[in-house]
């Protein structure tokens, strides 16, 4: 039987190159994974009337939860890199599918916090990361169509599990579906386990047959390294600061569509199935700005494509604020979708342009911890505005002022130096 680190061949079975099939199985995990989670702001007003409490109170689980997995990316990245991909994800498979099992028997805003937030949040750390990481070891010259294919998982996730379970959690009950979900998620992850190789040489090839004998695509887009900083002399330069600073502000908020658009329009008098056909759009966007970013930045340069994204959330988010119209929020929905899947699968890539990839996991990890983490306390906040309020409008323009913050973050990469980081690595 092979393991991870053995080489296995020098071509592969379709004459077609490996890291196409790592990125597609990242794309099926993240899915999945990311599938279940946005489900919650669904369950959300049943929770409520469940456990009988308010809002904020039932939005604290969801804020512990992905607080623990972004903070733990920065473990689990680290674990990539030295134990290679799969043995995080059957470690992820356990704790994720248990943690949505004990949610689903939770019988107070207590128990849902710790088993949700801690043993579910543990597992959902083997997710992003360490799959995105190891993309990014298996691409160079198509770094960012590889990551617009695996990253466009967790906006594809958003259209059809939570609009599927919000069609059904009338008949069934949010409980019953989280037993669903936890099977489905332990699943995905050790299914991908099997598939996905820590990089080309554990597949017995080179990291320059992903041209397939095609020139490498030119233009302005950022020119990729391959020697690489480790995440210390990382984060001595500048650039791994701007990236930790823009990001904090992209992801404080992020998470708000997700779980507070669906109660915002019931609050209105909209059904179920409204909501989630708005989390479900911001999907269809999220895969649309996924699936564009990756290749229109390997041409035409990480920053100006980023900047792009940001403009998108801001908008988004200034009428989220507005208007409780659902002929409105459907497409400002898609267009936060685009927005925040186009921004998502920057990140990974900027990463390894200025950085490197041979540890990737570790830096993308730690900024995903460091940035990421604060994410949690978006909703949660929104909730807080919401309950202290009655409405959600503040909470919406406080996420358009983040956003616009992230900007001058994209402005600062712009005025630092052009060389990348990597160029004066000294091996450590």
């Amino acid at each position: 039987m092979q393991t991870e680190g053995t080489a296995a061949t020098t071509t592969s079975a379709a004459g077609r190159y490996y890291g196409w099939v790592v990125a597609w199985t990242a794309f099926a995990v993240l899915t999945v994974a990311y599938g279940v989670q946005y489900c919650f702001g669904v369950f959300l007003p049943f929770i409520q009337e469940d456990l009988d409490v308010s809002r904020t109170r039932a939005t604290l689980a969801f804020a512990v939860y992905v607080f623990v997995y972004s903070a733990l990316s920065a473990a689990s990245g680290w674990l990539t890199d030295r134990k290679g991909p799969r043995f995080v994800l059957v470690l992820g498979a356990g704790f994720l599918g248990v943690g949505y099992l004990l949610a689903s028997r939770a019988q107070n805003a207590t128990q849902l916090t710790l088993v949700l937030g801690f043993v579910a949040g543990v597992g959902m750390s083997a997710a992003f990361v360490p799959c995105n990481a190891t993309v990014v070891r298996w691409f160079l010259h198509r770094r960012g169509r590889a990551l617009s294919i695996s990253t466009s998982g967790s906006s594809f996730a958003s259209i059809v599990i939570p609009f599927a379970m919000g069609a059904v959690v009338d008949r069934f009950g949010w409980r019953t579906l989280y037993v669903v979900g936890a099977g489905l998620a332990a699943a995905t992850l050790l299914i991908g386990s099997r598939l996905i190789y820590r990089d080309p040489a554990a597949k017995g090839l080179v990291v320059e047959g992903e041209l397939g004998g095609r020139p490498a695509p030119t233009g302005a887009g950022s020119t990729p390294r391959t020697t690489s900083l480790d995440l210390r002399q990382a984060s001595r330069t500048i650039d791994f600061w701007l990236i930790v600073g823009l990001f904090l502000f992209t992801w404080l908020v992020v998470f708000i569509p997700l779980v507070h658009l669906s109660p915002y329009v019931k609050d209105a008098g909209a059904s179920s199935t409204v909501g989630a056909w708005l989390v479900s759009l911001i999907g269809v966007g999220g895969l649309g700005g996924r699936l564009l970013s990756g290749s229109v930045s390997d041409r035409l340069g990480r920053l100006p494509t980023l900047t792009a994204t940001l403009l998108m959330q801001i908008v988004s988010f200034v009428v989220f604020s507005a208007t409780t119209s659902i002929a409105v929020l459907l497409p400002a929905a898609a267009l936060f979708g685009m927005g925040y899947g186009g921004s998502t699968v920057l990140f990974p890539a900027l990463a390894g342009d200025r950085f490197g990839p041979g540890h990737a996991g570790a830096i993308v990890g730690a900024v995903f911890a460091g940035a990421g983490s604060l994410g949690a306390f978006g909703p949660y906040v929104a909730a807080w505005i919401h309950d202290t309020t009655g409405a959600y409008t503040w909470a919406f323009l406080v996420a358009a002022l983040a956003n616009a913050l992230s900007v001058l973050f994209v402005v600062g990469l712009w005025l630092s130096a052009r060389r990348p980081a990597v160029a004066s690595v000294a091996t450590a």
